[in-house]
């Protein structure tokens, strides 16, 4: 049955959990989206003998005002309980996500040295929100559910939340200054992917990354010609090769 409430309800919203070999890859979507954002990205690697899990982040791929509801603790939680399923059968685990799925791969890697790396696609540890952007939020988040966007990235194949959920949108920015605290708790190989045409994450955010986390292998590639939403855009079948590549070298 789809859901009214999203952007593209004909697409699979559902978690998922492909089995495969030894080495495991937890997949997190980000802010307002679904596990949709990361499934095709996941079948690209469970095609090349990965076990890859996606949770559905709570609040996500209901409505606008369950999302609202939900604090951040409850996505770190959600990539923990399913991170450690996949340690369960795996012999190595990556953790990655796209956007507010990469704070939730840092946040659980801050927690779990044992795991083999980080994979941050477009990570939200660094927003495009300037202060009167933060403030304005604050201010009508006690008085109104959602607010419009003006456009939203890839939106022939996204799916999710068209508005924006003010309270979650709180939340969200109290999910990233907590994984900020904690970026140097941070061990394990990291990759990041940034793409040229995002306008949600701030250019130096990978960077921002590098400085703060104690990983000695650290890696950065630009997308090009590649939106906020690097998993679903034309460049895809790229990060798929790194990916690989970066997880078969660490």
């Amino acid at each position: 049955m789809t859901n009214p409430q999203l952007h593209n309800p004909q697409f699979d919203s559902r978690p998922f959990f492909l089995e495969g070999g030894p080495v495991g890859v937890l997949l997190s979507h980000g802010f307002t989206a679904t596990c949709w954002e990361v499934r095709q990205f996941a079948e690209a690697l469970h095609r090349r003998g990965y076990t890859v899990a996606g949770p559905l982040l709570p609040g996500h791929g209901t409505t606008p005002e369950e999302l609202n509801r939900v604090p951040w603790q409850e996505w770190a939680a959600a990539g923990e309980q399913v991170y450690g399923r996949l340690a369960e059968k795996c012999r190595r685990v990556f953790v990655g996500g796209e956007s507010m799925g990469g704070l939730v791969a840092l946040y659980l890697a801050s927690q779990h040295p044992q795991i083999a790396g980080v994979l941050a696609y477009a990570p939200g540890i660094k927003l495009t929100l300037s202060k009167l952007d933060i403030l304005k939020l604050h201010l009508a988040a006690p008085v109104t559910t959602q607010v419009g966007r003006a456009s939203l990235d890839r939106a022939d194949v996204w799916q999710g939340y068209p508005g924006l959920p003010l309270k979650a949108a709180q939340q969200l920015l109290k999910f990233r200054q907590a994984t900020e605290q904690r970026l140097a708790q941070v061990t394990c190989p990291l990759l990041v992917f940034q793409g040229r045409l995002d306008t949600s994450v701030q250019p130096g955010a990978g960077e921002f990354l590098f400085q703060h986390v104690r990983s000695t292998i650290k890696e950065q590639h630009w997308m090009e010609e590649s939106s906020h939403v690097i998993l679903l855009d034309k460049e895809m079948e790229k990060v798929v090769q790194i990916t690989v590549e970066f997880m078969e070298r660490v």
